[in-house]
């Protein structure tokens, strides 16, 4: 419901995202016969899964898992997901519980970074419903790579026109709906002033996204190797 290819975006020094090089998704138990083909057409060569694995245990890997493509089991979180959101407090917005995220997972944001700077070809990374832990992977890769705040924020709110779908789909997955009874509702939107919250916060303790990584442990060798992969 939310696959999406994130080439074509420009950045700020002149260049653009590589298509066919870096995907974002929703997760990828579902796919069809003609999708697994037009995947393995497209080279898709490592796959980043950032469900917990319980959520991994509970949908499995799918089709793609019987496809000679890497695959990388990076939960930013680990557990049931319907114990994190009882535990979180209730009146957290949508953008402080990303940057909360942020924060606590920075190391493993980091290595989900590496990885993908590493992939031999087209990348996907992945959560259940492809537009919070992957909004945030995603944020943080665009900024690196140097695409604009209001790029980033734009296409964070492209999962908007299809998030009533992207529900449906996540309360039809094992376990995941009671988790969406008890989510607030202000977690089941992707407005733009949640992302824009996060950026202007990163941008603040941070000075960027780059800044960001390179705090976790991000070095020159990585974001040199992840900008010669993804701009053109």
């Amino acid at each position: 419901m939310n696959f999406r290819d994130l080439g074509g975006y420009p950045t700020s020094d002149g260049r653009s995202i590589r298509w066919r090089t870096l995907f974002r998704s929703d997760a990828l138990h579902a796919l069809t016969p003609a999708d697994v083909s037009q995947l393995t057409a497209i080279g898709l060569s490592d796959i980043v899964d950032l469900r917990s694995t319980y959520e991994l245990d509970a949908e499995g890997r799918g089709p793609l898992g019987r496809e000679a493509i890497a695959f990388h089991h990076t939960p930013l979180f680990d557990g049931d997901p319907q114990s994190g959101n009882r535990s979180a407090p209730t009146n957290m917005s949508l953008g402080e519980r990303y940057l909360g995220l942020m924060f606590v997972g920075q190391k493993k944001i980091a290595n989900v970074v590496r990885i993908l700077a590493a992939a031999r070809g087209g990348a996907v990374y992945h959560c259940a419903a492809g537009k919070d832990r992957t909004g945030v992977i995603s944020a943080v890769l665009l900024g690196a790579l140097g695409v604009p705040d209001d790029l980033i924020v734009a296409d964070y709110a492209l999962s908007a026109e299809r998030i009533d779908a992207i529900i449906a789909r996540v309360m039809s997955m094992k376990g995941y709906e009671d988790a969406l009874r008890h989510m607030p509702e202000d977690t089941l939107h992707a407005k733009p002033e949640t992302m824009e919250k996060v950026v202007a916060e990163i941008g603040a303790r941070y000075g960027s996204m780059e800044g960001y990584l390179r705090d976790a442990g991000v070095d020159d060798s990585v974001l040199e190797r992840l900008r010669a992969k993804c701009l053109v």
